[in-house]
């Protein structure tokens, strides 16, 4: 009976630490979402490999024009890598080529080198356009609802290249006043 009760003392334990190892801490989201609500989450997979986690919150309630999402990487990638790519998800949804590009430099001066296990996030409020964060930290803003438009628009857009994502993403939901899509 003892030993019993020590096994399940150590069994308990180890799942605390255990999960408690993978709680991720968003207080900074929070703190400008006030408080930040789940809309819906997805994982990008290519060519069957595991590439990154999204998250995405919205504000208070669901029709808020707050809203952050979080990219936690699973692959390793430069910023430059980050950044070009961005660029180019950018004109498949409809930026102009020179305005992608513009876009694309600025990021690249921002975005950091990403481990895998990090992440970026990107909270977007009207008043200060697109804030970013790295492993919860922030790291730069771009003003502006047009540049916050095209970024998001990588995976909340319609013509995103990942429609299936973007579905998990906005769960039941309705996108952001942001994009002005009837729902």
């Amino acid at each position: 009976m003892r030993l019993l009760k020590i096994l399940i003392a150590f069994s308990s334990a180890f799942i605390f630490i255990s999960s408690s190892g993978f709680a991720r801490d968003i207080t900074y989201i929070d703190s400008v979402l006030n408080p930040a609500k789940l809309q819906g989450s997805g994982r990008l997979n290519w060519w069957g490999f595991h590439v990154y986690d999204a998250t995405f919150y919205r504000a208070d309630t669901l029709s808020s024009p707050e809203f952050a999402l979080d990219i936690r990487y699973q692959k390793s990638f430069t910023g430059t890598s980050i950044a070009n790519r961005s660029a180019e998800e950018m004109k498949k949804i409809g930026v102009s080529d020179h305005q992608a590009a513009l876009w694309g430099r600025e990021l690249a001066g921002i975005l950091p080198n990403i481990e895998s296990g990090q992440s970026l996030t990107a909270i977007y409020t009207p008043k200060l356009g697109t804030v970013f964060y790295h492993d919860g930290k922030r790291i730069a803003q771009i003003s502006g609802a047009e540049f916050s438009k095209a970024f998001f628009g990588i995976w909340l857009d319609p013509k995103t290249s990942v429609p299936k994502l973007r579905n998990e993403l906005l769960g039941q939901g309705c996108p952001p006043p942001l994009f002005n899509e009837a729902c």
